[in-house]
């Protein structure tokens, strides 16, 4: 179906575009906003094929980390020791950015700790990363410049079901409401004068002789100046990168009376995590239980997924807690084998800035940034 525009919808969304921003996320907001203190008068518009965000950036858990121990251990099998402390990093400064920018208020940011748990099966997990985390407490300072560690041993205070006793500590993590996040972004873009179009679904854009243009889904060829692509786990429709989408499911409960638990936890290696809201119970995982059903840009749940977040609610996190589910969803995330985003030039005046390997809210601001940073003034 082909949208027949007014002169005036023409003239004032889509002509003379000297930056169009594919994403409407985290990424492509802060990508908006850098480009507009860049070019104060410039045309920005930002294109969000949805409503609301497509991929992650509104349906991720709120975590605001940079890592349990278990995971840095991993990242250290396929990293350099200064790579591993350079995405660390990346990830402090980016939150400690997103909040000096939107403030804790706005974000609903609280730092209450975060928590690594351990399965009484994980045995030999648990003895490996405290035999590092000493280790791993040397990394972080050299990341974030702290003289405190930033991992501790504790004994448990949860009433948790077949885990171990002691949990790994790590005072720095937070939560934060990714909605209230996006809104403050948006708030701020309108304010900026950047235009925002939603439910604009761009098929596909093409870079010929100095000339970009894009296809927008019932609305024909749009000419623009510079592109930026902010679709992390959508990206490969538009580039051949190497990214695979990365779904993940999520529930949260109805209230619970006495909410036993604060704080934001990793259980299973990091498979899966979970956190109070308020009253409730959030938790989210699963993509090991079939990694290529998984490996998908579609919304959707599994029932093998939520039989296995519900039975884990059940029977090692509330055990003791009665518990109702209000709410399941699934958002896209972008994935490779390196963590390392990438950001750069892919044609002549169009960049991109994609594959957040699932740290979007701590490092979604800064790589909008970089990204901005790319566009050629001239």
């Amino acid at each position: 179906m082909v949208h027949h525009l007014s002169y005036w919808e023409q003239n004032t969304w889509l002509e003379d575009i000297d930056h169009a921003v594919i994403g409407g996320g985290i990424v492509g907001l802060n990508c908006a906003l850098q480009l507009r203190k860049r070019f104060p008068e410039a045309k920005i518009v930002v294109f969000e094929r949805g409503m609301l965000p497509n991929g992650a950036s509104t349906k991720n858990a709120g975590f605001a980390c940079f890592g349990s121990v278990s995971e840095i251990l991993a990242d250290l099998e396929t990293h350099s020791e200064e790579e591993v402390i350079a995405l660390l990093r990346q990830r402090w400064e980016g939150l400690q950015f997103l909040r000096n920018q939107l403030g804790d208020d706005v974000l609903q940011f609280q730092q209450l700790g975060g928590y690594e748990v351990f399965l009484n099966k994980d045995r030999v997990l648990w003895d490996r990363c405290t035999e590092q985390m000493e280790y791993i407490n040397q990394l972080a300072k050299h990341a974030i410049s702290t003289e405190k560690n930033l991992f501790l041993i504790k004994n448990s205070s949860f009433s948790f079901q077949n885990t171990h006793k002691e949990v790994i500590f790590n005072r720095f993590e937070g939560q934060l409401h990714p909605g209230a996040m996006v809104h403050g972004l948006t708030r701020n873009a309108i304010e900026k004068g950047i235009y925002l179009l939603n439910n604009t679904e761009i098929k596909s854009f093409s870079s010929k002789n100095g000339q970009n243009e894009l296809v927008l889904d019932g609305f024909g060829v749009i000419p623009v100046k510079n592109i930026c692509v902010a679709t992390n786990g959508f990206a490969n429709q538009f580039l051949s990168e190497d990214i695979t989408p990365a779904r993940a499911q999520v529930v949260i409960t109805n209230p619970i009376k006495g909410m036993p638990i604060q704080g934001t936890f990793h259980l299973d290696r990091g498979y899966y995590y979970f956190r109070n809201v308020g009253d409730r119970l959030l938790l989210g995982g699963g993509r090991e239980l079939d990694f290529s059903a998984e490996e998908t840009t579609e919304n959707g749940l599994t029932s093998l997924v939520q039989n296995k977040l519900e039975t884990l609610l059940r029977t090692t996190i509330l055990p003791h807690a009665p518990f109702s589910i209000d709410r399941r969803w699934s958002g896209i995330m972008g994935v490779g084998p390196q963590k390392k985003p990438i950001v750069k030039k892919v044609a002549p005046r169009c960049y991109c800035g994609i594959r957040l390997g699932g740290m979007g809210v701590a490092i979604g601001s800064s790589v909008g940034v970089q990204l901005a940073n790319l566009v050629e003034s001239k």
